[in-house]
């Protein structure tokens, strides 16, 4: 083989190596990239309720952010609302939320939710998409200073923010989430 086949072919692989490096960035559609714009703008409001919460997404080892949660009720409720992972401020997936609850309830709300990953182990749990809340999980409502005392549960920290809308709500039900990586 020529000297100069040889140059063509490792020039050419080195090119295809480079490109083949950004495809996941420009893979994404523009839905995915309308919610990931969504996900960091739900960040900063977030940071803007409580600026203590600036420090749990620095060093959180992952979360993820659902921007707009729907949720209704009367009588039986339902929640939904699709989200972006993110770790070391990357956006490394996307998740789908779904909620269902009985019990005492009434009306429809919007709202953000973030979820913050202690480590590892926790975010492989959420990965393999059979990680949910049980009826007994809670999350904090961020307000100024919510977050000073907030420990970490079995490697996750759950808030939420009200967005609109009004519930009336004594029920019980679970959160089942599912993972797609990018």
């Amino acid at each position: 083989m020529k000297k100069s086949n040889i140059f063509r072919m490792t020039a050419f692989s080195v090119i295809l190596i480079a490109v083949s490096a950004f495809i996941p960035a420009f893979g994404q559609s523009d839905k995915e990239k309308e919610l990931i714009d969504d996900s960091r703008n739900a960040q900063a409001e977030f940071v803007k309720s409580d600026s203590l919460m600036q420090g749990l997404f620095a060093n959180a080892y992952a979360y993820v952010i659902f921007p707009n949660v729907g949720k209704g009720a009367i009588g039986i409720g339902g929640a939904a609302g699709n989200g972006i992972v993110f770790q070391n401020g990357s956006p490394i997936g996307s998740a789908k939320m779904k909620q269902v609850s009985i019990g005492f309830q009434f009306g429809g709300q919007a709202y953000r939710e973030v979820i913050f990953f202690e480590n590892e182990a926790a975010l492989n749990r959420f990965k393999q998409n059979n990680f949910e809340f049980a009826a007994q999980a809670s999350a904090v409502a961020v307000t100024k200073g919510a977050t000073a005392n907030v420990k970490y549960r079995d490697g996750v920290m759950v808030f939420t923010q009200e967005k609109k809308g009004l519930m009336y709500e004594a029920s019980v039900g679970g959160q089942k989430f599912s993972y797609s990586p990018f």
